[in-house]
């Protein structure tokens, strides 16, 4: 049996024991499948396990290691898909009671690129349910429940990627694929101590995902390192004919090696000073020490602030129309009502009367809050903030009204978040990776058993 502490290694370091041949895909596969099987439901991590097809594709993947038929840094390498990927053949829920039935008959484009890569696909991980595009007050609105935080159950993961957060903590998979809207991944990378990649929009094809935001959605891997997430990056980015959402073949393609940051100029980085009104006493002392590293290891580092503007009221108000339509069928047929979150079983109703008027305007405010971002990156290549003011909240807080409240368990995780101008993902690697080559908040874990 593989210790706890291989498994909670990042996927890099697994992939160099698995290329050596000194770790086995077949038995990394079984460890994180009986520790998924004793943990997962505790966490309520996963919508299900997918243990028959995960010890094939091992096998196959042991089996073309053997033969010198090395794929890269993610073959053999065992991971779990958010619950709104569809994989053949599978229930693909979207986290929601109305759709727990639903199958395709296809294969995500994300899931595709996963399987060509050598990775091994170990299950579905649960999440809010229809990735929050109903809106949401509470934890629990979930096909599965309210997914646990590994470092202290009494709490939340954060975001509609809620179950991939936990996996990922909890060290049962080498990596996890989550989508953002807004904040569902950034947001349990945070809450959960592990890393996390929003990357650029259009970046990764969304064929054979859910829809809730056509024009925000995006999909990313939250993995235990910086470095992880680059090579998952690589795997899934690029253009796709089947989604016309994807950037052309030259914007969308990514390709990674550590060794290309070498020659590359330092780094311009501004640390923003109003990202957020005020932080939590939990969050304060950690995000100090994370500034001093930040401009020790970023020399010339310098304050930097965010424009002004109306960003939450013109992102919410797009999400909202676009969820609608997304969501028609479901309104209008009354199955919303068989959404967990009372708010989600309503807010459709809301969100319908919305005007095309009010959609355009905010579609032209968000121009020019866009515009006003890009030039900011005139000036830094990359910006830090905090990833959130507030540690993991409790279970129970009403996220509509007590979000802010202040954590009184203590001893969780606080993120921290680079962001650069669209498409320069890899400064935002690159600055993540730097950070945690000097840090070792990424390789500390919670202990559970």
């Amino acid at each position: 049996m593989l210790s706890d502490e291989i498994l909670f290694l990042p996927a890099s370091e697994l992939a160099k024991r698995i290329q050596s041949k000194a770790l086995s895909p077949v038995d990394l596969t079984k460890a994180y499948l009986d520790r998924s099987e004793k943990l997962g439901s505790r966490l309520n991590a996963y919508a299900r396990l997918t243990p028959e097809s995960a010890l094939a594709e091992a096998d196959a993947a042991e089996k073309e290691i053997k033969r010198g038929h090395y794929r890269g840094p993610l073959h053999g390498i065992p991971y779990a898909a958010k619950d709104l990927l569809s994989v053949k053949g599978l229930p693909t829920t979207w986290g929601a009671k109305p759709y727990e039935n639903q199958v395709f008959d296809y294969d995500a484009t994300v899931i595709e690129h996963l399987r060509r890569v050598g990775a091994i696909l170990i299950g579905k991980a649960a999440m809010i349910e229809l990735a929050g595009g109903m809106n949401y007050r509470f934890a629990s609105a979930s096909l599965e429940g309210p997914a646990k935080n590994p470092w202290n159950t009494k709490c939340w993961t954060c975001g509609s990627s809620s179950g991939s957060g936990a996996i990922v903590a909890a060290g049962l998979a080498g990596f996890a694929i989550g989508t953002e809207t807004w904040g569902s991944i950034v947001c349990p990378a945070a809450f959960c101590g592990v890393s996390g990649l929003r990357p650029t929009y259009g970046r990764v094809s969304r064929y054979g995902a859910m829809a809730l935001s056509y024009s925000m959605d995006k999909i990313g891997p939250l993995a235990r390192s910086a470095e992880d997430c680059a090579h998952i990056f690589a795997a899934i980015a690029g253009h796709d004919f089947k989604d016309r959402g994807t950037l052309n073949i030259d914007k969308a393609a990514f390709t990674y090696s550590p060794s290309m940051e070498l020659s590359a100029k330092p780094l311009r980085v501004g640390w923003l000073t109003n990202a957020w009104k005020k932080l939590d006493s939990h969050a304060e002392k950690p995000l100090q020490a994370a500034e001093r590293s930040v401009r020790k290891f970023f020399p010339g580092t310098r304050n930097a602030a965010l424009p002004e503007g109306p960003f939450e009221d013109a992102g919410g108000l797009i999400i909202a129309v676009e969820g609608v339509a997304a969501f028609r069928e479901l309104i209008r047929s009354g199955k919303i009502a068989q959404l967990a979150d009372p708010l989600g079983q309503i807010n459709g109703y809301v969100s319908e009367q919305l005007s095309g008027a009010d959609y355009v305007r905010a579609l032209q405010v968000r121009d020019i809050l866009q515009q006003k971002m890009t030039d900011m990156f005139d000036t830094f290549d990359v910006l830090v903030a905090a990833s959130q003011p507030i540690g993991a909240t409790p279970l129970e807080t009403n996220l509509e009204t007590d979000l802010t409240f202040p954590d009184p368990l203590g001893n969780l995780p606080v993120g921290l978040q680079f962001l650069a101008k669209a498409g320069n993902d890899a400064a935002v690697i690159r600055a993540a990776r730097i950070f945690q080559q000097h840090t070792d908040w990424h390789r500390r874990h919670p202990k559970v058993s």
